[in-house]
């Protein structure tokens, strides 16, 4: 018989999803609509991919619950979420007076649902829903289903030696602190007195606290002391997901687990960007829905990098955790505090240690390595390398992440691992991906789940390691970079989840994956996909680039700076046609703000190239397109890429004029400037406007643009800019300012460009020598400009749709 996991593993259509659900379950009585599939008892939201997070597919559920509350419908007594990879279950009792405050902002339909939905569905849901895994966990999701059915009830999670660390540490902060008068190494005593509770009998004898009832309310009574609950409400809440007493047969095993129930203290785990504890929870939830409720018993853990152990204290079973390190002030860190003290810890330069330079491996040279651990990977055991490694290029070595200094990574392509990563280009240079190359050729059959930046999973540069990368993506999430205290940046940093394979048997290239995303205090805010995509398909290749001619030109790095130096600079020649330059590094959306620019000469550095004649409008589009979307952490890693089809003239005209009045149009205009030995001119073709439009005394040298807009018809929003435009350049004409000013500003020329006009009007405000200049209306008419181009870089696809 076919099971469940076998038939979603073979669906083509989100109908075919449904009907290996409907067949698993064994629903008889059932309708399709809008509703993917409705019964009396529960209502499912089905997805055809694995892509949705389960918090997204609750949010385009609950938008049908809400509307039949709204007109006074019956409702189920279950709510689902299904998909080929995972399903959830959430009774609607509660979410239903959630609900009933009609707080939640939806969009115009359940799949069109607002990020602000999706945020407060979020932070209600997370802990009413229990999830699985179909691959690992398909017989529990059906008996599960079809008990609720039967029941009306949801069996809750068992307290197992699997999860005894993370059960505990939400007991402390959901009821230990609301214990009065209760100490913190009392906590572990008191967990056990209410584990060990029916709610109402004692189900272990002899333990030295106990669980009572004072005014029918939970208390506790220890050393003769009893202490009651200041708030109720955690109580409730925690034993609503829970189920109590353990099963008798993990009941002696719990409590001899008791060691491993230390107080934690996050400020012994501050180092170099440590791994937060709540974000350590967030991966073990992780890593349970992936590999199981069981993975903590059935998998040795190595962590190579494991610092002064943060990312182990939650484990429960601590005597199948080997942990490593580079430097032995964290052994005694860790020895000093009694963290894992049951794992086995060793000092070992997992980069350098037991390698020779062809990459090849042999334990016999330092003897480092433990028999069991060495004995473990030769028996092809379940292993997990769970990993925080540092990160940092060989050209950013103070950029680190993980145990160590930005100082112990100076050298980084240097490591004995570098060296042997012939073929790998850029990622030869990073630490985490050497890490992980080590990793694929010592335990080829491990599984691998590893925190670290995404710039592997997508960026152009890092096509290489994708190409020999042996492992399937199983699952993971991106944190933001704010959670890691100490770290710089806005940006994510994934925690990706990959099963390795011998290069004897070949995984398929992924071209994609998608995570949860949680912000940075470690709260669900929705889902993310990264697409690794050709180098073909990015927005670089799309613009026509052309090559230099034999006519010298004056190297530019700003609007009027000349490069600094002579050696090694770029746009030193001009090109045919050209008139200016534009700086256009990177091809992802954290480099795009900041490193676009148009110049009226070429570019010195890397990263330029050269504005024609024939190619301004293409010049327009990218420079919008890289400069128009808002800079957010999750989007960092975003690679801008060429559009579909042909560009409507209505858009390329909009961005054209948005790029030409944009603060990092830096075009301008000066006589005399020095570089190289020689005097330069420096003439501006970026000019909008005609000599009599802006009220100029003198003739401007080129009218290129200013034709070249009038052959246009502009939008409204395009029209505005130029309008108020104008009046601001105008503006500048009114008076002629101080030499000092003229001087520093370079305004030789009449030529002057929009860096120079906006900023010597801002100087005269603030002077308070002139009239005032308000800026307030030109800067709503590009605001609306931008506002207007911004949806359409996803229409035309220069970024793709990932949430």
């Amino acid at each position: 018989m076919t099971t469940l996991y076998e038939a979603l593993r073979n669906v083509k259509t989100e109908e075919d999803v449904k009907d290996a659900y409907i067949k698993a379950l064994g629903l008889k009585a059932y309708t399709k609509g809008l509703i993917d599939i409705q019964t009396d008892e529960v209502w499912f939201e089905a997805k055809h991919t694995g892509k949705h997070s389960t918090y997204a597919q609750f949010t385009q559920l609950l938008h049908y619950v809400q509307v039949a509350i709204n007109n006074g419908e019956k409702l189920p007594a279950f709510l689902a979420v299904i998909d080929t990879e995972k399903a959830a279950i959430m009774k609607s009792a509660d979410v239903v007076p959630f609900l009933a405050k009609k707080t939640v902002k939806w969009g115009k339909s359940a799949s069109q649902y607002t990020q602000e939905a999706l945020e407060a569905i979020s932070a209600h849901i997370g802990t009413h829903f229990v999830s699985f895994r179909i691959s690992t966990h398909e017989k529990e999701f059906v008996e599960t289903l079809q008990t609720a059915i039967k029941s009306g009830e949801i069996i809750r999670i068992q307290i197992t030696p699997a999860n005894l660390k993370q059960v505990y540490d939400k007991w402390v902060q959901m009821i230990g602190l609301e214990i009065n008068g209760a100490k913190e190494e009392d906590y572990a005593l008191l967990f056990y007195a209410d584990v060990m509770n029916d709610g109402k009998v004692e189900t272990y004898q002899g333990l030295p606290a106990r669980l009572a009832w004072v005014g029918n309310a939970p208390a506790f009574i220890l050393n003769g002391a009893v202490y009651e609950l200041g708030n109720r409400e955690g109580y409730r809440r925690f034993w609503a997901i829970y189920h109590r007493p353990p099963v008798a047969e993990h009941r002696d095993y719990l409590l001899e687990r008791r060691d491993s129930l230390i107080p934690l203290d996050e400020r012994m785990f501050k180092g170099a960007y440590y791994t937060p504890l709540n974000v350590v929870d967030k991966a073990y939830d992780k890593l349970s829905e992936v590999l199981g409720a069981n993975w903590q018993k059935e998998y040795f853990v190595w962590d190579m990098c494991c610092g002064v152990g943060n990312l182990e204290v939650k484990h429960s079973n601590h005597r199948r955790i080997f942990m490593s390190t580079l430097d032995e002030p964290d052994l005694r860190m860790m020895q000093s505090t009694k963290t894992c003290a049951a794992a086995v810890r060793f000092q070992y330069d997992y980069l350098n240690d037991d390698l020779a330079e062809d990459g090849s491996i042999d334990y016999s040279r330092t003897n480092k390595v433990p028999p069991a651990l060495r004995q473990a990977i030769a028996d092809g055991k379940k292993i997990l390398a769970l990993i925080n490694p540092p990160y940092a290029e060989s050209t950013n070595a103070d950029n680190t992440m993980g145990d160590g200094g930005g100082d112990s990574k100076k050298e980084v392509a240097s490591t004995m691992m570098g060296k042997s990563m012939a073929g790998y280009g850029y990622a030869a240079r990073e630490l985490y991906l050497q890490f992980l190359v080590r990793i694929a050729r010592e335990m080829p059959n491990a599984t691998v789940a590893c925190f670290s930046k995404m710039k592997h999973v997508n960026a152009p540069n890092f096509a290489p390691f994708r190409d020999r990368w042996n492992g399937e993506y199983l699952g993971g999430f991106i944190v933001h970079s704010k959670a890691f205290e100490g770290l710089a940046g806005n940006f994510p940093i994934g925690f990706l989840i990959w099963k390795l394979a011998p290069l004897t048997k070949r995984v398929p290239q992924f071209t994609d994956i998608t995570t949860d995303v949680i912000d940075k205090n470690a709260k669900p805010i929705g889902t993310k996909t990264f697409y690794a995509l050709p180098s073909s398909r990015l927005m670089g290749e799309w613009i026509k680039r052309v090559p230099p001619n034999d006519e010298d030109a004056l190297p530019l790095g700003h609007a009027f700076w000349p490069a600094k130096g002579t050696k090694d600079v770029r746009g030193k020649k001009w090109a045919d046609d050209a008139i200016g330059g534009m700086i256009c590094k990177g091809s992802d959306l954290q480099n795009a703000p900041d490193s676009t620019a148009f110049l009226s000469s070429p570019y010195c550095s890397a990263g330029g190239l050269y504005v024609t004649r024939q190619n301004i409008d293409q010049a327009g589009v990218v420079f919008a397109v890289r400069r128009v979307m808002p800079k957010r952490w999750v989007h960092d890693r975003d690679q801008f890429l060429s559009p579909l089809k042909p560009l409507p003239q209505e858009f390329v005209d909009d961005c054209l004029v948005w790029a030409l009045f944009d603060i990092r149009n830096y075009s301008a205009s000066a006589n005399g400037l020095q570089w190289n030995g020689r005097s330069w001119d420096l003439v501006n073709h970026f000019v909008p406007y005609t000599e009599d439009q802006v009220g100029a005394s003198e003739r401007f040298e080129s009218d290129f643009m200013s034709q070249h807009l009038a052959g246009k018809t502009l939008s409204a929003e395009a029209d505005a800019v130029l309008k108020e435009g104008r009046i601001l350049w105008s503006a500048y004409f009114d008076h002629i300012d101080s030499h000092t000013v003229r001087a520093e500003w370079r305004l030789e020329r009449p030529d002057v460009g929009w860096y120079q006009v906006r900023n010597v009007l801002k100087l005269r405000n603030a002077s308070g020598d002139y009239t005032p200049v308000s800026f307030d209306a030109f800067n709503q008419a590009h605001d609306v400009l931008g506002a207007k181009i911004r949806p359409d870089v996803y229409t035309h696809g220069f970024l793709m749709k990932s949430e």
